[in-house]
């Protein structure tokens, strides 16, 4: 088996003196795409952005190819910033909320990042290799008002793959579109994953995880309770807040 590319072991965080995250562990391996899933409120969101420093840890360690995030108290606030640099030119990191910038046209939204950081001289050819591999390729001079909510969260995902990242994280990535349009979204993942992409999803769809999921991790109360194939998780689930979670859902499975 492969080496792990990303590691949180016994991660903790805290907001207002109440664990959010409560000594979590994960390990994804090269390729693997996880879907973490659980009630509002567990955590799953804030351990997200933990991975990549968006949000900083109080305790524990994230560790992304060798990098490793602690806490800012533990490293220092420089050291902190250094690692967090590195490991997000790592990753790649869609939001449930699209985040385009509404006064560039699709293919400039995709051109920005490689040009202003990576220094790239012309990233519009392989901007709209990545236009094309989301199905997009008509829309580049168009803007993000012009597309539908699909078509704007397929965008986003093709701009944060303009940067090559080696792990794409995202955020409820298909909680904001119509049904009709989540297989748009869908889509493009297990694409991703055909081509060996690792990634990692935090979602309510559940329908979504069984479909796409190498691996489903339950998380609730700021744990891993529980972590396997969508079949053992979603038909045979051994622990018992897993049961009651997906029971509940029962009368509505998304």
């Amino acid at each position: 088996m492969a080496p792990a590319i990303l590691q949180a072991r016994q991660v903790r965080r805290e907001f207002n003196g109440k664990p959010v995250l409560d000594g979590i562990d994960l390990e994804v391996s090269p390729g693997d795409l996880i879907a973490i899933i659980g009630p509002s409120g567990c955590g799953k969101s804030t351990f997200l952005r933990c991975m990549n420093g968006l949000e900083t840890i109080d305790s524990g360690v994230v560790s992304v190819h060798g990098t490793d995030l602690r806490s800012p108290k533990e490293m220092g606030a420089s050291e902190f910033a250094r690692s967090a640099q590195i490991v997000r030119s790592k990753m790649g990191m869609v939001f449930q909320s699209f985040n385009l910038f509404p006064h560039l046209t699709i293919l400039q939204n995709l051109t920005m990042a490689p040009r202003v950081v990576k220094g790239e001289l012309a990233p519009e050819i392989g901007a709209r290799k990545l236009l094309e591999k989301v199905g997009l390729s008509e829309k580049a001079d168009r803007f993000p008002r012009e597309l539908s909510g699909g078509q704007k969260q397929r965008a986003a995902i093709a701009r944060a793959l303009a940067m090559n990242p080696e792990i794409m994280l995202y955020d409820e990535p298909t909680s904001a579109l119509d049904p009709a349009l989540v297989q748009e979204v869908l889509s493009v993942m297990k694409a991703l994953d055909n081509d060996g992409m690792t990634q990692i999803v935090v979602t309510h769809e559940m329908r979504f995880a069984r479909e796409v999921a190498d691996r489903v991790a339950f998380v609730d109360r700021g744990r891993v309770v529980e972590i396997g194939t969508p079949e053992e998780v979603f038909d045979h689930p051994k622990n018992v807040r897993t049961r009651d979670f997906l029971k509940h859902l029962s009368k509505d499975p998304r």
